[in-house]
Formats: C-alpha cells, sequence, structure tokens
C-alpha cells in the first residue's frame, strides 16, 4: 500500500497556463489516502491545472500511516495552493471564487454527513459546501463499509443537493496487476467525473471485449 507508480513520470506541479483549470483537492482522514495523492499527482502532471489543496488533521494521519511518513510533504509539494484547513477566510471559502469543481478523495463519512447537513466548521466543508450552492461540480469519493441508514441518507441528502458520490469501486473488468494500478484507475476516474476535457489523463475506458468474446462463444 506505500508504494505508487513511478513519481519519475508524475512531475510536481507544472507550470500552468496564464488561464489554468482551478480545481480544489481535499482530502479528508478516511483509509484510501493514496487515491488523494494520486489525483494531485495526475492533475500537476497534466500542466493545465491549479490545485488547490485542503488536507484535514485525520488526513494528515492517514497518509502518514498508509502511504509513508513523507506523503504529506508530496502532497503539499505537487499542490499549487495549500489552504490550513482551519481558513475559513481562504479564497476557496468563496463562491466569488473561480474553480472549475472539487474532488475530495477520500471523503470520510464525517465529512460526507458535515457537508450534507450543513456543519461548515472548517474549510474542506466549506469549500464543498460552497461548490453546491455555486452548481459546480463535487466530487466525494466515499470511503466507509458497510454502511448504517444514517450514512445511506447523508449521502442521498448530498446527491440531491449536486453532489456525485462514487465510493472507490476498483474497474475489476479492467484486469488491474496491482493496487497501483487501481489507485491509478480510481483516481482517473474521480477526474473525469468533473468533466474538465482533459483527454490526456481520461479514465480507461472499458472496449467492449466482453462482448466480442461472447459472440465468438455464442451457440457453444
Amino acid at each position: 500500500m506505500n508504494q505508487l507508480p513511478p513519481a519519475a513520470a508524475l512531475p510536481g506541479p507544472a507550470t500552468v497556463s496564464s488561464r489554468p483549470l482551478r480545481v480544489i483537492v481535499g482530502l479528508s482522514g478516511a483509509s484510501g489516502a493514496a487515491i488523494g495523492l494520486r489525483v494531485l499527482e495526475r492533475l500537476a502532471a497534466s500542466g493545465r491545472v491549479e490545485t488547490h489543496l485542503v488536507v484535514s488533521r485525520a488526513a494528515e494521519r492517514t497518509l502518514a500511516a498508509e502511504v509513508g511518513p513523507d506523503a504529506l510533504a508530496r502532497a503539499l509539494a505537487l499542490a499549487n495552493v495549500h489552504h490550513d484547513h482551519c481558513d475559513i477566510g481562504a479564497s476557496i471559502a468563496s463562491g466569488s471564487f473561480p474553480v472549475a469543481g472539487m474532488i475530495v478523495a477520500p471523503c470520510s463519512m464525517h465529512t460526507l454527513c458535515a457537508i450534507a447537513y450543513g456543519q461548515l466548521g472548517n474549510l474542506l466543508v466549506r469549500a464543498a459546501d460552497v461548490q453546491l450552492k455555486e452548481r459546480r461540480r463535487l466530487v466525494l469519493i466515499a470511503r466507509e463499509s458497510p454502511l448504517h441508514l444514517g450514512h445511506l441518507r447523508a449521502m442521498a441528502q448530498v446527491t440531491e443537493y449536486g453532489a456525485i458520490v462514487a465510493p472507490p469501486v476498483p474497474a475489476f473488468y479492467l484486469r488491474p496487476p496491482d493496487i497501483a494500478a487501481i489507485i491509478d484507475q480510481i483516481a482517473l476516474r474521480a477526474i473525469g467525473l468533473l468533466g474538465l476535457g482533459l483527454d490526456e489523463i481520461a479514465p480507461l475506458a472499458w472496449q467492449g471485449e466482453m462482448e466480442t468474446d461472447l459472440a465468438a462463444t455464442a451457440g457453444e
């Protein structure tokens, strides 16, 4: 779990264009911290996105436990702008600050429920709430299992508000060779859900091989 694909092909924050796409990336304290780190790596490598990072205190601990002691430093180095989790006066706390959307990866049930019920006590939740009120895309990589009824109701509520709840489910049909490939696929899928038009980092798509296999074996 501590190893992601080689970082050599995924550099730090590139110099983005004069009119970059801005994306907020939030990391909360659920398991799956490597997904958020991979989202940052992929967006940085595109060279077309200005990333604004918010990391909760719990996420700092999870990054260290699941990815390694240097994981937080890696995340901060990848982001173009880092906002303190407690800074509710940051630029991304206002709807007047234009961004293309936000990904929370991973999104703990604590954070998801706070978004669902308007408990805006920190910048991560406030920024997510801003996406909803401004009718921008908010992708929540919700991490918990099993789910009780309160979790499900909160997930339904944020969906009604306009958020996209996307649990980190592997695309097994792509036959990922290792956990790094699974992390990459989930990260790419999350980015794809923002609809940014970044074809160079588009998620892998199903090409219908199964249909071909079924047609070849029909009648056997």
